[in-house]
């Protein structure tokens, strides 16, 4: 019997399964033992074959070659890692090797890593697969004991090419066409162009809109105020004269209470975490790009082994996880959080019911801490926050529901209605564990004990002038939502239960966005909000329709769900797919529409000539050359992380070489050589964060030695 290889997707994961396995015999590219051979990838080691492979006459984007239809796509190993494929390869070639784990990422894109490998290195020798939602000992352990046959996953990989094939002729071709068509670098795909879509129609509504004046009216009744509100129940007043006339008709004058209404309302723990969730809070709370908190996600998991498996959709526990949240308790070493998890052992809370249930689960189940003990310290600053994102969501599940006395009062005066509300907490329940981040409730009065029928004379009262506003821009928590959840974007309300599976999918809404920016379709000029810049309004406007709906890509995710399941065909599906490219390159052919560059600026191209375009990129602005061949670009100025001396902002970094300049809004400049200078010798005398916790740990431990010292003199020792 020969020696199992376990194909890991990245380096990181690959040392924690051989150390794990006992591999600690060192080879190139693989750590191994007597009984396995543990390598692995770097991330996709093997793509689809580009056009050109297919057709000569591919090489020169051109409308008459399109569409670009293989009658078989193929696949190629990618340059910048054809080394490491050919480690892989010589291992799973190797007549030492028998058969092979797949241990790559647990899901759709970590199945097409390896698959794609072990075809194109043209392995034939049998496989199984390890499925594990967390790095930890005990999981890997577990894993291994519960191997599942490669065969088992077949649907899944099949589910993953389709999609890979999907996005490259739908992709590779509409690119094509509207670059070639309009003499721009335009390019367009099923998740991104809906997406631009919708921050294109939310600009649109902004610039549409116009301000209307407004009056509110509230009434001092001594103990507690009351607000006006129409008969559908609206507060705003649109006419000058109504307001004004109303606020005269009322005061001094007797209100008498007409219903006075207490409900006690429940409000159960939020659910727990998958990554689009997390990814929202972390912006609105920390400001962490999507890109970001998934980087620091998978740090956590793979790196500290802290918290389960990122990439998931689900928000629930399975039954068969329950048993170990006691031991992800006690394993949680974070002050703050001791109290919570002190008084959940002493009462016994159980977790909420509402957060397991097997059904709402499919490949991963929602992020949790895992059962090993982690020293937080040893966290980066970002890190720590998103650990403890999780953490606090993870231990508010296990506290009793926030429960509340909701009280509203109505009022009539002179023929008018008015309305109090107010709000008795009579249990802060889980609230407490999440510092109230989350669910913020309206600011409410206290209201004094009121019965209905009593009466209270108008002591003064409050007219407040205020404007409509319009709809606020995305920022990338609102974008995600939306991209959760689009169907309120499609017009045809029956199509609109199509749309459950959002736009793409939790794994790769982040790189949407970071696409989006990246072929600056849009910008954040305040650091915030999404804005669309001129170049992505105009591709809204003359891309074929349909692809900048919602709809299309759900349906598509929902065909790919039903190939993972073995309800559909691979091949059915493709053969749709290459019908609706025809269409889409056929679309943009017909087209009459106009592209105009807006940024177009006086300075030439030094490869080709061209006038070159300035475009504000996510971390600065930058020449790109107009022309889609040349693709020469030049950095004008960045977003620096450096602060100004002055007044704190970040600075921005002008100019090349020797004319390198750091400049902030408030007036201050200097020369980058100087500036990174002195940076660079405070860096030298500054304390790390880690020489500091050895010194307090030394000083706890010294404390700690002169304190036995003198207790020990005291009892005469």
């Amino acid at each position: 019997m020969g020696k199992t290889l376990v194909l890991a997707e990245k380096p990181s994961v690959g040392r924690e399964l051989a150390s794990v396995l006992g591999c600690k015999k060192k080879e190139k590219s693989a750590f191994s033992n007597e009984k396995y051979i543990v390598t692995w990838a770097l991330g996709h080691l093997v793509t689809l074959e580009d056009p050109a492979h297919y057709d000569a006459a591919y090489q020169k984007w051109s409308m008459e070659t399109l569409p670009m239809l293989p009658e078989k796509m193929e696949l190629a190993v990618i340059p910048e890692t054809k080394s490491q494929f050919s480690a892989v390869q010589a291992y799973l070639k190797s007549k030492e090797v028998s058969d092979v784990i797949i241990a790559t990422d647990a899901g759709r894109e970590g199945e097409l890593v390896a698959r794609w490998i072990l075809e194109k290195a043209g392995c034939r020798k049998p496989v199984r697969r390890l499925w594990i939602s967390s790095q930890t000992k005990k999981a890997i352990i577990e894993g291994f004991q519960n191997l599942a046959p490669g065969e088992a996953y077949d649907s899944l990989y099949a589910a993953a090419q389709a999609r890979a094939e999907a996005d490259w002729l739908v992709g590779l071709n509409t690119t094509r066409a509207l670059t070639c068509k309009f003499g721009a670098q335009l390019s367009a795909g099923r998740v991104q162009t809906p997406t631009l879509a919708i921050i294109a129609a939310r600009e649109r509504e902004i610039q549409s809109f116009r301000p209307r004046e407004y009056y509110t009216l509230r009434a001092d009744l001594g103990n507690f105020f009351v607000s006006y509100r129409d008969k559908d129940g609206q507060a705003a007043i649109f006419e000058k004269d109504a307001a004004e006339a109303l606020a005269k008709k009322i005061q001094g004058a007797v209100f008498t209470i007409t219903d006075v209404k207490t409900a006690k309302k429940t409000v159960q723990p939020p659910l727990l975490y998958d990554l689009t969730e997390l990814q929202r809070d972390a912006n609105k709370q920390y400001g962490f790009s999507p890109k970001e908190t998934l980087r620091y996600m998978q740090s956590l998991y793979e790196h500290h082994k802290a918290l389960t498996y990122p990439r998931t959709d689900s928000r629930y526990l399975t039954e068969d996880i329950v048993p170990t949240l006691a031991e992800r308790l006690r394993a949680l070493d974070v002050p703050s959080m001791r109290p919570y998890i002190n008084e959940i052992r002493k009462n016994g809370y159980p977790m909420a019911p509402a957060c397991v249930n097997n059904a709402r689960v499919s490949d991963h189940h929602a992020i949790i801490p895992t059962e090993e003990y982690v020293d937080i310290s040893s966290f980066s600053s970002d890190e720590a926050k998103i650990y403890m994102l999780v953490v606090k969501r993870f231990v508010a599940c296990f506290f009793p529901a926030y429960t509340y006395l909701s009280v509203k009062t109505e009022a009539e005066c002179a023929g008018e209605h008015f309305v109090a509300t107010g709000r008795e907490v009579t249990e802060t329940g889980w609230r407490r564990v999440q510092n109230l981040a989350e669910e913020e409730e309206e600011s409410e009065q206290n209201l004094p004990k009121i019965e209905k029928g009593a009466q209270f004379t108008c002591r003064a009262y409050q007219l407040k002038a205020q404007k409509t506003t319009p709809p606020e821009r995305y920022t990338e928590a609102t974008l995600l939502s939306a991209m959760e959840n689009p169907g309120k974007f499609i017009e045809n309300r029956d199509m609109r239960a199509f749309v459950g599976n959002g736009l793409g999918t939790p794994a790769t809404r982040a790189d949407i966005i970071e696409k989006l920016y990246n072929t600056f379709y849009m910008e954040k000029p305040d650091g915030k909000h999404i804005v669309p810049t001129a170049k992505g309004m105009q591709l809204i406007d003359i891309v074929p329709a349909d692809l900048k709906e919602p709809l299309l890509t759900a349906e598509w995710e929902q065909k790919l769900e039903n190939i993972r399941d073995g309800q559909l065909e691979k091949d059915t599906f493709i053969g749709d797919i290459r019908s609706y490219t025809s269409r889409l390159v056929g679309a943009v052919k017909a087209s009459e529409a106009v592209y105009r560059h807006e940024n177009l600026t006086n300075k030439k191209c030094p490869d080709c000539g061209k006038r070159m375009l300035e475009v504000k990129g996510k971390k600065g602005k930058l020449l790109v050359c107009s022309d889609p061949d040349c693709g020469h670009r030049e950095n004008l100025s960045m977003q620096s992380g450096v602060r100004c001396p002055q007044c704190s902002k970040k600075l921005e970094l002008f100019g090349s070489g020797e004319k390198k300049m750091y400049v902030c809004r408030c007036g201050y400049r200097e020369k980058a050589a100087s500036l990174e200078k002195r940076l660079s010798e405070n860096r030298a005398t500054r304390v790390s964060k880690k020489d500091v916790q050895k010194y307090m740990q030394k000083q706890r431990q010294d404390t700690t030695t002169m304190a036995d010292l003198l207790r020990q003199a005291m009892e005469g020792k």
